[in-house]
């Protein structure tokens, strides 16, 4: 029952984990900002656990809500949600991570100048079930996600309401 709010980084405004596996329960980060990669979270080389954790309302000139690189998280029960990025990632940017989401939703996100409104994918092949990835917006490609060299697995969710493509490989 953690509340992470209204902080300023270079590199992630809430939280940053580098060569970390925490697990981490009941957590909201919110209204944060960074100038690049993740303003609510970033992980780095970190396999940490997420349970009913909520990213929200967080802003980053470079992936907006959650940046996750070489690192393989288990999400569950996690809203990721009116998120901005000026560039690509408005709500998740994986590069090079294999995370498994479950119960998940993705909503509300915004990739002001760039691509995957709710999520994009570079080299990441995430497992998603019971995920809702709906009403995320972008400028370019990927309202809900966009896939660059990346082979997600989705089951029992849903995309919907998400403005330009919702998917884009």
């Amino acid at each position: 029952n953690v509340t992470i709010a209204n902080n300023t980084a270079g590199y992630a405004g809430g939280m940053y984990l580098n060569n970390s596996n925490p697990t981490i329960t009941h957590v909201t980060i919110a209204h944060n900002t960074a100038n690049y990669d993740g303003g609510g979270m970033r992980l780095y080389d970190s396999n940490p656990t997420l349970t009913h954790v909520t990213i929200a309302h967080n802003t980053a000139n470079r992936r907006g809500g959650m940046y996750v690189y070489e690192s393989n998280p288990t999400l569950t029960h996690v809203t990721i949600a009116n998120n901005t990025a000026d560039d690509a990632g408005g709500g998740m940017f994986l590069s090079s991570s294999n995370p498994t989401l479950t119960h998940v939703t993705i909503s509300n996100n915004t990739a002001t100048y760039g691509d995957g409104g709710g999520m994009y994918l570079d080299n990441s092949d995430p497992t998603l079930t019971h995920v809702t990835i709906a009403n995320n917006t972008v400028s370019y490609y990927g309202g809900a996600m966009y896939l660059r060299d990346s082979d997600p697995t989705l089951s029992n969710s849903i995309i919907w309401g998400n403005s330009l493509e919702f998917i884009y490989v």
